[in-house]
């Protein structure tokens, strides 16, 4: 397993002086997903993941979850569905005796003492249109709610190392739903792409600071996920 640093400096260093660690990235072992990236999830960064409801997103993570656990901490926080339903459909990807913890919460409150508990290296939220801070008088999903949500997971993620993957929903006309500022706070965009009535998916990267924006990943929907093109 890997160990993070999580010493948080407040102090200003020496470009020179920095010493970036070998294992700074983080392999998920979806080649197609990996390249995308770069070359996998850098530690301490945020990655915004959109696409329409159902295209696929969650299955995509949750073989993600499946394979990083083997060498990582792995939470999964959803709050769209059930322990039962995320246990199900991980017995469908084959990932269900994978050591991923899960959580179904809403409350942000709740989520950071839970991230807090098992100190992760990967976090799943899906979605961050889900997510409720008790400090905005906001109903889920409104600019403010997803802008003060997804502020505190990503500061809090990055002072501790830890990689953050963001799950946001499209809306009808194609863009990313919640505040514009959701997509300048996070370190990569990727949009999840494809017919629903097709079998062919499409992550491609519209922002990246990690990595180029030139290269597409090619999966193929099939009944047991998403498989490699």
């Amino acid at each position: 397993k890997t160990v993070r640093n999580k010493k948080t400096s407040y102090s200003a260093s020496r470009l020179s002086d920095i010493d970036v660690p070998d294992n700074i990235r983080i392999l998920t072992k979806i080649n197609e997903f990996d390249r995308v990236l770069g070359g996998g999830l850098v530690l301490g960064s945020a990655v915004l993941l959109a696409g329409e409801p159902g295209i696929g997103k969650s299955t995509l993570l949750m073989q993600l979850c499946g394979k990083a656990a083997d060498n990582y901490t792995v939470l999964y926080v959803s709050g769209e569905e059930s322990k039962n339903q995320l246990k199900m459909r991980a017995e469908r990807l084959g990932v269900a005796e994978a050591g991923v913890l899960v959580l179904c919460e809403t409350d942000l409150d709740s989520v950071v003492n839970e991230y807090e508990r098992v100190s992760p290296d990967v976090v799943i939220v899906d979605s961050v249109q889900t997510m409720v801070s008790a400090s905005v008088d906001s109903f889920a999903g409104s600019p403010t709610q997803v802008r003060e949500c997804s502020s505190q997971l990503i500061t809090r993620a990055k002072a501790d190392g830890c990689a953050i993957v963001l799950v946001g929903h499209v809306t009808k006309d194609g863009n990313i739903a919640g505040p514009k500022t959701l997509e300048h706070m996070v370190d990569a965009v990727l949009n999840f792409e494809g017919d629903r009535s097709q079998s062919h998916r499409i992550v491609r990267a519209i922002k990246n600071r990690y990595g180029s924006t030139n290269e597409i990943g090619v999966f193929e929907m099939t009944d047991v996920g998403l498989e490699e093109v």
